[in-house]
């Protein structure tokens, strides 16, 4: 079992696909890891071979930033802009969509479970 990043790729899935698991790479960024690395796309990751899976750690190591890495500057661009206090990061601290979208009837996800009307009895 290949372990690149962290991460163990899937064993039965071609190498291409198999990076897709990394978070921070895509199809288009795999494609480009293996052709770097000078390894086949359409071999399965099973049948990688030590020297194959080191240049891809080493192409990975260098050139792109994955995982916990990429994790953490997504968290800190995100934090940045609630601490500065622009429209965008007032809508992250409320929860709500941030690129304009409608929220009278979606928004379901960012908005989280509908909340019931509470309605009080008025004395008469």
């Amino acid at each position: 079992m290949a372990r690149i990043a962290g991460v163990d790729l899937p064993k039965d899935k071609k190498v291409k696909v198999s990076l897709t698991y990394i978070f921070g790479i895509g199809r288009t960024v795999a494609m480009n890891i293996l052709e770097a690395a000078k390894v086949d796309p359409e071999i399965r990751t099973k049948d990688l071979t030590d020297d194959q899976v080191s240049a891809i750690r080493k192409v990975i190591g260098d050139d792109y930033k994955v995982e916990g890495a990429l994790r953490t500057e997504t968290t800190m661009n995100i934090k940045r802009l609630m601490d500065i206090g622009c429209y965008r990061g007032m809508r992250h601290r409320r929860g709500l969509p941030v690129r304009g979208q409608n929220t009278k009837n979606n928004a379901r996800t960012r908005k989280g479970k509908k909340k019931a009307a509470v309605k009080k009895k008025r004395k008469v």
